[in-house]
């Protein structure tokens, strides 16, 4: 589909195709807006996308699961019709260099014996841990669902969202108002010591409050990343992951597909070289082949810096807005290698076909072995001993690989998207993905007769290829001065930007990243409120 040229005149113009542009979209045309959608790439998801790497296999080259797609959204667009189908991914499995392992699945009593394996008194902390953990979870899931306060304001409407927090605060137990305090001030390891002493235990569960952060097990703030993680619900069911059969590309197809139903034009292989502003406000965007779209509003799913430092530009910007931005901190630190198998791999410790390959398999054997892997990560290079989350999606949704043959989808940290000097992603990625490939046959030592096909994707690929800037997969960290009325800059996080009419609906807002929608639905609802239902 090639772009039209002329000045087609919208109600709305979308900048990318990803999974919170396309939400954004279709909400705004089920309003009555005549929206279009432009996504530069020619396959429609951004980083939610499913693509036949190697003949037959079909590969969630980027994001691999779901579990934060909120359920609001989920029915508004009636998604299952839609095609979109979740399968549950059931359990974690740690295999351990001494031959044992930790295999927790998604029934409670059988985790709780298998931990007891381990120790018996972290069988019992478990429950009271994931009581816990449930609480924080129902404090913060209304957050998910509001447009963030601002807290500098004096509207009485803002003040009355901070109110309804610090009333929701006041009510909690004393002990969840501590481990709330608790979660959002320290380390991943610091929380979980307090409730447990088996170290494997404890580096697992700590590997959730790292992903997409330039952070350590061990550092401040990564406790909060790990509730993040911890939201993931899948038909209400808490702490569900799953594959979306087909891929992740599945999700955001069945929410283009409800978008085209609701009226929504999309555009693929149509790149924004500009957005147009006139006497600061938004008019349209200029595409990459020259033409020029016209919209009174515009909203973009890119980040921040792609948007106002690549697209708008400086001097349409006050100079503090500028400064916050280029402040705002990337800093990709993952990679993924994909790889496409002619069988499935052995496990030393527990050999055979079993259903620990139907869940995640994880490489984090200890909590010294995580913080190292961030130490290299720290002077510029990639963990010569990675931690790695694998899934073989093949075995839940054969529909994926060739029959007997599956896709191995390998989520790796670190991977520093600034590697020190002298080094280049260029040069380094294929060497990447041997380490990868050898941390791996440590414990499954068939895996180097078996891989019939190797991607490997750095954050320099993300960057170049995804549009993610420093290759951040939410673009940009959840650490906590960028989450919330902080996310992507104080006083700029209604999804309302210093350009009129020009909004943010993508992971750079709150509630961050992950494949949730919740950004692209609340901006939807802003650019409502302001512009009022139906079409101009």
């Amino acid at each position: 589909m090639s772009p039209v040229s002329g000045n087609s005149n919208y109600d709305v113009i979308v900048i990318g195709g990803g999974h919170n542009g396309l939400v954004n979209a279709a909400y705004l045309a089920r309003a009555g807006k005549k929206v279009v959608v432009l996504e530069r790439r020619h396959v429609l998801g951004g980083a939610a996308v499913t693509e036949e790497v190697f003949p037959g296999f079909k590969i969630s080259v980027c994001s691999y699961v779901v579990s934060l797609l909120r359920p609001e959204i989920i029915r508004d667009l009636d998604l299952p019709r839609h095609g979109l189908e979740i399968l549950p991914l059931d359990g974690t499995f740690t295999p351990m260099p001494n031959g044992d392992y930790l295999w927790r699945v998604n029934d409670h009593g059988k985790t709780r014996r298998e931990i007891a394996r381990h120790s018996r008194l972290d069988a019992e902390a478990y429950d009271e841990f994931g009581k816990a953990m449930q609480q924080m979870c129902r404090f913060v899931k209304p957050i998910l669902s509001m447009v963030p306060p601002d807290p500098a304001t004096l509207n009485p409407r803002e003040l009355m969202k901070l109110l309804f927090i610090g009333r929701r605060f006041q009510a909690l137990p004393s002990d969840d108002k501590y481990n709330q305090v608790q979660l959002m001030t320290m380390s991943a390891v610091d929380f979980l010591d307090q409730w447990f002493e088996t170290d494997v235990l404890k580096a697992t569960m700590s590997a959730s409050g790292i992903i997409g952060t330039f952070l350590g097990v061990r550092s401040p703030g990564t406790a909060y990343v790990l509730l993040h993680h911890y939201m993931g619900e899948i038909d209400g069911a808490f702490r569900a992951w799953g594959f979306a059969r087909g891929g992740t590309g599945a999700i955001s197809n069945a929410i283009a597909s409800a978008a085209r139903e609701a009226g929504v034009e999309i555009r693929t292989q149509a790149g924004i070289a500009k957005i147009l502003v006139k006497n600061g406000r938004t008019t349209g965007v200029v595409l990459e082949n020259g033409d020029e779209l016209h919209a009174p509003v515009v909203s973009s799913s890119v980040d921040p810096n792609l948007t106002f430092l690549k697209m708008v530009g400086e001097s349409e910007l006050p100079g503090e807005f500028v400064e916050e931005i280029r402040r705002y901190k990337f800093r990709g630190s993952s990679g993924k290698v994909n790889m496409a198998l002619d069988g499935l791999p052995e496990f030393k410790c527990m050999p055979g076909a079993g259903a620990h390959l139907r869940g995640a398999m994880s490489i984090s054997p200890s909590v010294d072995y995580m913080e190292q892997a961030y130490d290299d990560a720290k002077y510029g290079n990639f963990s010569r001993r990675p931690y790695i989350d694998m899934v073989i999606p093949s075995l839940t949704d054969p529909s994926v690989a060739p029959p007997g043959k599956h896709v191995l989808s390998c989520f790796v940290q670190y991977a520093p998207y600034k590697l020190r000097p002298g080094l280049s992603w260029d040069t380094e990625k294929e060497k990447f993905g041997d380490t990868v490939v050898n941390t791996i046959a440590e414990y499954a030592p068939n895996i180097k007769d078996i891989i019939i096909g190797r991607q490997v994707v750095t954050p320099l690929d993300l960057e170049r290829e995804f549009g993610l800037t420093q290759g951040n997969i939410f673009q940009g960290e959840l650490s906590l001065e960028q989450l919330f009325f902080l996310r992507p800059a104080p006083g700029w996080a209604q999804y309302r930007t210093p350009i009129k009419n020009l909004y943010m609906c993508g992971s750079a807002t709150h509630p961050g990243g992950g494949i949730m929608g919740a950004p692209g639905r609340l901006a939807a609802l802003e650019i409502l409120k302001d512009t009022g239902n139906g079409a101009h």
